[in-house]
């Protein structure tokens, strides 16, 4: 449902172009805001209902490649939602307490969105965010 707040026990993912994960390697920049988003859009994984992380990847890269074009290099960052707000909550100066919401595209009904991010510091919130990776994958189907 639009808005709901994703439990803290699930997992997002967020689609990193090229030029963020250079050599595999994701960058802080994959979470930062576009400068027209009020989220960082991300897919909320348990909405899928999958039986296995593998198949839940299957999903996500088939709606990506919906979505845009998918470049080789391309990753996929999969998060734990509870870590992301607890590293950021604890480790931003502001004691940044972030959102994850639910957010349906008609085309993409597990898109989600992480709220709260400001563009003056989104540096450093990335940065956190980026620490608490817990897996990596090629986006490409």
């Amino acid at each position: 449902m639009k808005g709901e707040t994703i439990p803290d026990q699930n997992h997002i993912a967020r689609f990193c172009r090229p030029m963020q994960a250079p050599e595999e390697q994701i960058q802080a920049t994959a979470f930062m805001l576009r400068a027209d988003e009020e989220s960082l859009s991300v897919n909320w994984l348990e909405f899928l209902k999958c039986s296995s992380r593998e198949s839940e990847i299957a999903k996500i890269r088939t709606t990506y490649s919906q979505t845009f074009t998918v470049g080789a290099r391309a990753r996929i960052a999969v998060l734990n939602v509870g870590e992301v707000r607890k590293k950021v909550l604890t480790e931003s100066p502001d004691g940044r307490n972030l959102e994850v919401l639910h957010d349906p595209l008609m085309n993409d009904p597990s898109h989600s969105g992480i709220y709260n991010l400001k563009q003056d510091d989104e540096l450093m919130i990335a940065e956190l965010i980026l620490e608490v990776v817990r897996e990596s994958y090629s986006a490409r189907k």
